[in-house]
């Protein structure tokens, strides 16, 4: 998978920029706030029509205009594609595929992306949504229609929390009613746990390896988090029989907080160095080592089980580790994965690896000539 072409027009500061990628490696450099992670986060919203920075899609329109406009040309399975994506300040957006319109659940299927930012570095010290939020996206980029399922949930339990309300509210309470949704949330719910804890399985394989390269007398362990489960329940039936239950015992304070309180939306994801817990006893180079793992693995599992190689996207991310790290990150970038990344310079980067690069510079949201 490449992308040969980009073109934003009045996206953040960038009022009218077009780059040819057409390179398996791309450097952009230039100082800070020029637009060097504005190019990265254009690429990324393309694929997942959302920015990894604000839920608010409006703050991506440039302060001088009223509208954004996104587009790409791809090159996928020996197939030429193009993606075009406009969004106004009255929130209405226009999807397009080769010029057709799209649904967003199509749109989001054509370019795959893996982003390593700076803020990802501290996905192991950030709070459990953070987590959810990476492994999610993970999985949606391998499983189309998990996407689904979670909105799936997400709109039951808010439906169960209103209830919940309002039965307070009322005095009335619809015992009925209460189990139909915890019904419908074991079904979904139970199918969300057993991906998460399938690929996260499927990725500790990989990330193992890669983070012995690094951490060769470390071992680093995954597991997925959650209160009514062990790392032994598996199976969806096995998820489903403990949800129950837990739902079950748990009755009363959810009557009690007028809220959902035991299902996916509350779990977490844990890391272990030598079965030390890593966000408790992992030093600053250790957690460090564990995300770039998981970045490189969610690269190899995507190419692994959909067959095309997702871009990947290194915004800042090398001036924020050690030479070891880098190294290893920059000679494990395989030939045949479109890279582009941001820096302030090129100073981080050997000679051998810039034979072969395409380098842009930019400034106030415009490519300057070298």
């Amino acid at each position: 998978m490449r992308i040969n072409e980009l073109e934003l027009e009045n996206y953040r500061n960038c009022e009218s920029l077009k780059l040819a990628l057409d390179s398996a490696k791309i450097l952009i450099i230039g100082k800070n706030a020029q637009g060097k992670t504005n190019i990265l986060e254009s690429i990324y919203f393309l694929s997942a029509l959302k920015s990894p920075r604000t839920g608010n899609i409006i703050e991506l329109i440039n302060f001088k205009s009223d509208k954004f406009t996104l587009s790409a040309k791809i090159f996928k399975a020996n197939t030429d594609i193009t993606l075009f994506y406009s969004y106004n300040e009255e929130k209405s957006k226009d999807l397009k595929i080769n010029g057709l319109k799209s649904k967003p659940k199509d749109f989001k299927q054509v370019l795959k992306t893996v982003l390593f930012s700076t803020s990802d570095l501290l996905l192991l010290r950030g709070n459990p949504q953070d987590r959810r939020e990476w492994l999610d996206r993970a999985i949606s980029q391998i499983y189309p229609a998990y996407e689904d399922r979670l909105s799936k949930y997400d709109k039951v339990r808010i439906q169960k929390n209103n209830f919940l309300k309002d039965a307070t509210k009322t005095g009335y309470f619809d015992e009925t009613l209460f189990e139909v949704y915890n019904d419908q949330l074991i079904i979904t719910g139970s199918n969300i746990i057993f991906l998460r804890k399938k690929f996260l399985k499927e990725i500790e394989k990989i990330a193992l390896k890669k983070h012995q390269a690094i951490s060769t007398l470390e071992n680093l362990k995954i597991e997925y988090d959650c209160s009514f489960l062990t790392s032994e329940d598996i199976e969806i039936e096995q998820i489903a029989d403990k949800y129950k239950i837990a739902l079950h015992e748990r009755k009363q304070e959810e009557i009690r907080r007028c809220q959902a309180c035991v299902g996916p939306h509350r779990d977490d994801i844990m890391f272990y160095i030598n079965d030390n817990e890593a966000t408790k006893f992992a030093s600053q180079g250790q957690q460090r080592t564990i995300v770039l793992a998981l970045k490189l693995s969610e690269l190899d599992l995507i190419t692994q089980k959909t067959g095309e190689e997702p871009i990947l996207l290194l915004d800042d991310v090398l001036a924020e580790l050690d030479d070891i790290r880098q190294n290893y990150l920059l000679k494990s970038i395989d030939t045949n994965t479109q890279t582009i990344i941001t820096s302030v310079d090129t100073v981080l980067f050997e000679p051998e690896f810039l034979k072969d690069v395409k380098i842009y510079k930019i400034d106030n949201g415009q490519i300057i000539d070298n």
